[in-house]
């Protein structure tokens, strides 16, 4: 496995590793601010490969805040190493996840975040949304960036394959459709429920105008956020028959 490191926008990078044996990438981002800010952990055995990735922009040590959208090993599986190494880290979560699981795993309890609420990491600006069952979890919610106008979405737009770090003008709603449709015949079927929320949700999303979707699994999307997350919304519809 490679770990690799790309800054998609100033002071954000993209970490990733491609596992052959899942055909998929395992994507962190780093925010590099007065506190900074890590969105998702990964599992436990990519931990010393994200570690030192990290130290190719910061002290690992002077990590502030280490967030995720929900409960997953490849989205907090390895926080408690995180904290250990970073004495003033603290996890960043929904109030539910917090509640619900997060304070009784972590070592250090987490900041549990309303919907909407907004805090600050010294020049960058975050705002948090409530996502229920977006992409999975009744947790799951998602950070925005607003100064770069950068959304962490988690498993939304989830490619399959070992694809460049960023694009703008890869298919990115395409390559979603495939996985999808993949998981939805095999032994990950139900990995992403459509609701009646899930369309207004996905619009309380679009309306947010990303200029780079950063997913967990995949190329980051620099460009049209709004058009992609519109054009995603109406993929999910048509394919999971919402």
């Amino acid at each position: 496995m490679k770990t690799t490191t790309t800054e998609i926008a100033p002071d954000i990078y993209r970490i990733c590793t491609f596992i052959p044996d899942f055909n998929l990438q395992f994507c962190q981002f780093l925010v590099r601010d007065e506190e900074p800010l890590l969105y998702h952990t990964g599992m436990n055995a990519l931990f010393p490969s994200v570690k030192g990735a990290v130290s190719e922009v910061i002290d690992p040590a002077t990590l502030r805040w280490v967030a995720f959208s929900h409960f997953e090993s490849d989205e907090c599986g390895s926080l408690n190493q995180w904290l250990e190494l970073a004495p003033n880290a603290q996890p960043a979560c929904s109030f539910v996840g917090a509640m619900v699981s997060v304070n009784d795993f972590a070592s250090r309890p987490a900041r549990a975040l309303e919907h909407d609420e907004v805090f600050s990491t010294g020049e960058r600006r975050f705002r948090f949304h409530a996502t229920p069952q977006l992409p999975h979890c009744w947790e799951a919610g998602m950070l925005f960036e607003e100064t770069t106008a950068t959304l962490f979405c988690s498993d939304l737009f989830h490619q399959l394959g070992d694809v460049e770090s960023s694009s703008d003008s890869a298919d990115v709603v395409g390559r979603f459709r495939q996985a999808i449709t993949e998981y939805q015949s095999g032994p990950f079927a139900g990995y992403l429920p459509y609701t009646g929320k899930t369309g207004p949700t996905i619009d309380a999303l679009a309306r947010l105008s990303p200029r780079v979707i950063a997913p967990m699994h995949g190329s980051a999307y620099l460009g049209d956020g709004e058009r992609r997350m519109r054009e995603m919304g109406a993929m999910l519809r048509e394919t999971l028959g919402g």
